[in-house]
């Protein structure tokens, strides 16, 4: 067996546990079900920095939800577009919309989660939902929220919205969320246990109860971060508290980003600290290249060598190679059908393995030169002994 056959070997174990670990996950990820109606407030907090584009239409979607007790907080971080008008406007059309009061960014919080902790402080709900201004509600989904919460004993749930794009950057990078979810997050022993490193969230969609937020720590336990989808349900779960995931790919959708520009400064933010550690980064690393990328090339490399009647790749490298391609294809189309994300991220994995593989190093380097930034600022230093 050559070298590179036991490399493929390899490649090809890798992609089958990602497989399998798929179809468990799309087994356990499930739709809400309906649950019995309740008079809980639920308080949806959004967060609004220059969204002039975004917060009218989010707005209205969460208004939309009838068949819940809402009220929404809207927190204009020192907006400089027409979004303070807006909001304006927003309140005098419906009293369940209010303004949270603001005050300037203090050093060492991101933008973000001092934006969310201060409308938490504000919130007169018993659950709490923090969601992004570009993020769009269908009706039913605050209700099948809290039905989830209740079914699972769940004191935070949270659910990866429908990602819409419309170009290549993006259909490269975003469907990548849902590969690198369902190929590596375990979850049935997120549901059995309440270990925090097998907790999973959305910054999108993050919904939790007042006592589980209050007991840990609210968004001051990580105010310098910029992913509180992983880092607010491991604080829950360190708190005590459990946590679950649930599918609302029908009930709520977003489109992130638009273009290669602002998916390469919304992915760099934030992409590394997804990851966790520099040692998870070089596992990713290698597992990426060596099962998802180099299959397919070693696979492109030998159908153009025998057209050209010049092998170089022996005839069980091309077998291990194509098998791995067809599972890859099989993982990609799975979830491309669930979560509608179109046929071009499937055709193009190993480019989007290989973009967002650069991306996440590209974080590190921003995330080890203090150059991350959230809508335009750059969080600034915590005080001494603060």
């Amino acid at each position: 067996m050559t070298t590179l056959s036991i490399i493929l070997t390899a490649s090809l174990a890798l992609s089958a546990l990602a497989l399998m670990l798929t179809f468990t996950n799309l087994g356990i990820y499930q739709r809400p079900k309906r649950g019995a109606p309740e008079k809980s407030l639920i308080t949806v907090c959004i967060p609004a920095r220059n969204e002039e584009e975004n917060i009218e239409a989010c707005v209205r979607s969460v208004l939309a939800s009838s068949d819940v007790n809402l009220e929404v907080l809207v927190y204009d971080d020192q907006s400089t577009d027409r979004t303070p008008q807006i909001v304006k406007q927003l309140l005098a059309a419906d009293p369940r919309v209010r303004a949270a009061s603001t005050v300037a960014l203090p050093a060492g919080w991101n933008g973000k989660q001092h934006a969310c902790w201060r409308m938490a402080e504000q919130a007169r709900g018993d659950w709490l939902v923090f969601t992004d201004a570009d993020v769009r509600f269908e009706p039913g989904l605050l209700a099948g929220a809290l039905a989830t919460a209740h079914q699972r004993r769940a004191a935070l749930v949270s659910t990866f919205p429908r990602q819409l794009t419309g170009s290549l950057a993006e259909d490269l990078a975003v469907p990548m969320i849902f590969f690198v979810l369902f190929s590596y997050l375990p979850m049935a022993m997120m549901r059995s246990g309440q270990a925090p490193s097998a907790s999973a969230g959305c910054g999108q969609f993050l919904f939790v109860s007042r006592e589980a937020y209050d007991k840990s720590g609210g968004h001051a336990a990580f105010k310098d971060s910029m992913h509180d989808g992983v880092k607010m349900p491991r604080e829950v779960r360190k708190a005590g508290f459990h946590t679950d995931l649930f599918d609302g790919t029908a009930l709520v959708s977003v489109r992130m980003y638009r273009g290669l520009a602002q998916t390469w400064r919304g992915f760099t933010k934030n992409a590394y600290e997804g990851i966790g550690s520099f040692g998870l980064l070089l596992f990713f690393t290698f597992a990426h290249l060596v099962a998802h990328v180099l299959p397919w090339a070693v696979l492109a490399v030998g159908l153009v060598s025998r057209w050209t009647r010049t092998p170089m790749v022996d005839d069980r490298a091309m077998w291990l190679a194509g098998v791995c391609v067809v599972i890859h294809l099989v993982q990609r189309t799975l979830l491309a059908w669930r979560f509608r994300q179109g046929v071009l991220p499937v055709l193009l994995h190993p480019v989007g393995v290989l973009f967002m593989t650069v991306i996440q190093w590209y974080s590190l380097y921003l995330s080890q030169t203090n150059q991350r930034a959230w809508r335009g600022r750059v969080a600034t230093a915590a005080p001494a002994g603060s």
